[in-house]
This record gives C-alpha cells, sequence and structure tokens, in this order.
C-alpha cells in the first residue's frame, strides 16, 4: 500500500498490548523483535473500499512504478478516483489508453457496480463488519482474493489479528525465524514452510497476528542486509 498524499490515521489497538502479549506467547518471535526494534506500521487512510480495491487491482501483477503510473493517468481522466458510476460509463477504449489492461478493465467496472448495489460496503459499514465478513464480500469482486483484502484489513483496517499464511514474505520470515535454513543465499521455494505450518504456529499470535505478520516481513528486509555484496535479495 502507498503513501500518496493521503493522511495517515492512528491504530485502533494498543501496539504496546500486543508486543507484551507476543513476547509471552513465543520466545523465537521475540527475539525477533528484539533485532528488528519497535513497531512503526502507519495505516494509509482511503476514502471507501471500493477506492483501496481499485488501486489493489491496478497494481495487481505490475511493478510499482509502472502501476503508479498507470493509476495516476486513471486519476488525471476523472480528477481524482473515479466514482463508480463515471468508471461504468468511461469508454473502454479511454481506459486501455490510460494503460489499463482488458481483464483489469473487468473488474474495475466489476468493482463499480458491486459498489453501486451495496456488494462492496461503505467505509462506515466496513468498520461494524468481522474480518470473516470482510473477506466473504469482498472476494466476491471480480479479480480480488483473500490475499488482497488480507493486506487491506491490516494497512487500510489496522485489524489486529490477520496473519495471510499464503504470502511470499509473510512465509519467508517464518522460515528465517522458525527454520533452520541457509542464511548465506536467498530461499529457494522448497526452503519455505507450508501456509499450514505458518496457521498453526500463528494460533499462539492471537490475537495480535497481524502484528507479527508485520515482524515476519521485516525478517526478510534485515536477511536481505545481511547478504553478502552482489548477491541478490529476494
Amino acid at each position: 500500500m502507498i503513501h500518496d498524499g493521503r493522511s495517515i490515521k492512528k491504530l485502533p489497538f494498543d501496539p504496546a498490548a500486543a508486543l507484551t502479549h507476543l513476547r509471552a506467547s513465543d520466545a523465537k518471535l521475540a527475539a525477533l523483535i528484539d533485532r528488528v526494534g519497535p513497531f512503526t506500521l502507519r495505516l494509509d487512510s482511503s476514502p471507501s473500499p471500493y477506492e483501496s480495491l481499485l488501486e489493489a487491482i491496478l497494481y495487481q501483477q505490475l511493478h510499482g512504478k509502472a502501476a503508479a503510473t498507470i493509476h495516476r493517468r486513471l486519476r488525471e481522466i476523472y480528477s481524482g478516483d473515479p466514482r463508480p458510476q463515471a468508471l461504468l460509463d468511461t469508454p473502454e477504449e479511454r481506459l486501455r489508453a490510460a494503460g489499463v489492461s482488458g481483464n483489469k478493465i473487468k473488474a474495475l467496472r466489476d468493482l463499480a457496480a458491486r459498489t453501486l448495489d451495496g456488494t462492496v460496503p461503505s467505509h462506515a459499514a466496513i468498520l461494524k463488519m468481522s474480518d470473516a465478513d470482510i473477506v466473504e464480500r469482498l472476494t466476491e469482486v471480480r479479480g480480488i482474493g483473500s490475499w488482497t483484502v488480507e493486506m487491506l484489513l491490516i494497512f487500510r483496517l489496522g485489524r489486529p489479528d490477520v496473519l495471510p499464511v499464503t504470502d511470499y514474505g509473510v512465509r519467508k520470515g517464518y522460515a528465517l525465524t522458525f527454520m533452520r535454513v541457509p542464511r548465506s543465499r536467498p530461499l529457494a521455494s522448497n526452503d519455505l514452510p507450508k501456509p499450514d505450518v505458518v496457521f498453526r504456529r500463528g494460533m499462539r499470535w492471537a490475537p495480535y497476528r497481524s502484528v507479527a505478520s508485520w515482524y515476519l516481513w521485516r525478517a526478510c528486509d534485515l536477511a536481505k542486509a545481511a547478504l553478502p555484496t552482489g548477491q541478490p535479495g529476494r
């Protein structure tokens, strides 16, 4: 998730309480917390789930710089993020000219239609929903899977207990922290734990699995920084 000039909002939970719980529940995770240092996640504010998912769709399978360029071009058409009805009314050729692929146009239009019919909730409504209900509702949108919704839950809504077990960075961070893996080279796919392995250990981190996930991502940063000069990171 990017900081694109939107305001930054505070976390809806107490990070100090989260760290106290995680340290007490898992000694190896506590050691990682000590190596990384303070929990510095700051939430990006987004006007609504619609805008968050619009951005997520545009960024899928693209390098960040390329996706940002397409997002900027799209916003230039509407002088901001397009309202759902305006997006539905825009000719496909104009969206393609901004760099949006055919499949993403279909996903964006489905997002717009499901926002208008209430499937995608408003910001006020989503704040009252459970994590499971949010995942169920938002994955009805074409092109939106569980991982995308989990990122929204962590980085937009600040939900404290989300563990994206299929995320590459979470699995890599888990391997670096809890498994005996080589530290002198980038990890191979067979070095990574299965999602169910991460889930089982993660049960002890509840109700602060989002915070644990953040530290697992930081474990990847530490490993990359420790690679010998010239050795590519992952």
